[in-house]
């Protein structure tokens, strides 16, 4: 049932993504991380071990909160019916994957860049790009948006998808738990330069192996799609670890040594200069048509993951 649930829920993200109207269980983990530290940083001292505890106990809370939440539903839904159940997994595991809302979000961007209004372009990727977008140039606002495609790839497709794999439903939306608060706490400013620490190497440690694993099959991917898997290939192995997350290179440096461009290098966040190493070489000028080629590279590895897993699935079990 586990590999249907994986099958349907990839079709049904395929097919719908995730419509605005439906509630969403990341919406809620995000309001659950909200009162959680609010409540926290209320109690406890405001110190840096103060800091630290309050966010063990949300990294935690949450992910075990949200496995025991979601594995109960799952399993009542298949007391009552076996096809129930696997309705309620295959539609959670849809939810779990964000291919289609990446695509279309990306390719917003291209749109409005296709059409030279560069206003509306940086409005555009600053919906997925955690990056000052108010300044950025045409050309930064394309590595914005393919840097993205790439890194969430990573997290927003393959590791969900092996999780899923492995433990269903209820395993993806842990992951996607453990993603939430890295992305909510994670950062290291002030504020969260404690507070987020163990958020942040949790999911540090829940990407490790599926970063790695789709970094591998951007390279095959990019064989797919007409684009260099043997730039993807050299570049990943030169400049995955350009990065200060021992993770979000692997795609990106597989990404651009596919296209033949250049990504990442220094950037804003919240007004403040970061400066971060560049990956991959300028072999020609980053385009507008590169966001579409990264998406098509993203849904190629993404059905070879599938594939793969779930004849791996089938051998095991």
């Amino acid at each position: 049932m586990t590999g249907l649930a994986v099958l349907g829920g990839f079709v049904l993200d395929t097919l719908f993504g995730d419509p605005a109207w439906l509630p969403h269980p990341v919406v809620l983990m995000g309001k659950a991380i909200s009162a959680l530290e609010k409540r926290l940083r209320a109690r406890l001292p405001k110190t840096p071990q103060g800091e630290l505890l309050g966010g063990g106990i949300v990294a935690f809370c949450l992910p075990v909160g949200t496995f025991v939440c979601t594995g109960l539903v799952c399993l009542g839904a298949a007391k009552l019916s076996p096809w129930l159940g696997l309705a309620v997994q295959m539609f959670w595991c849809g939810q779990a994957l964000a291919a289609k809302g990446l695509a279309q979000e990306s390719m917003n961007v291209h749109k409005e860049l296709v059409k030279g209004d560069l206003p509306a372009a940086r409005k555009a990727v600053s919906r997925i790009v955690g990056r000052d977008t108010q300044n950025l140039t045409a050309e930064g606002v394309i590595k914005a948006a393919v840097e993205t495609v790439a890194e969430n790839a990573s997290d927003g497709v393959i590791a969900p998808l092996l999780y899923m794999l492995i433990g269903g439903a209820p395993l993806a939306l842990t992951y996607k738990a453990i993603n939430t608060m890295d992305s909510m706490l994670g950062y290291k400013n002030e504020k969260y330069l404690y507070f987020g620490r163990i958020p942040a190497k949790l999911d540090d440690a829940a990407n490790y192996l599926p970063s790695r694993l789709a970094g591998l099959l951007w390279c095959a991917a990019a064989a797919l799609t007409g684009n260099s898997a043997k730039g993807a290939w050299r570049i990943w192995r030169r400049d995955r670890r350009n990065h200060a997350s021992p993770n979000s290179a692997q795609t990106e440096s597989a990404c651009a040594g596919a296209l033949g461009v250049q990504l990442a290098g220094p950037a804003y966040y919240f007004g403040e200069y970061y400066p971060k190493p560049t990956i991959g070489d300028a072999l020609r000028p980053i385009e507008p048509e590169d966001i579409r080629r990264a998406n098509k590279m993203m849904y190629a590895e993404s059905l070879l993951a599938l594939l793969l897993g779930l004849a791996i699935r089938g051998v095991i079990l």
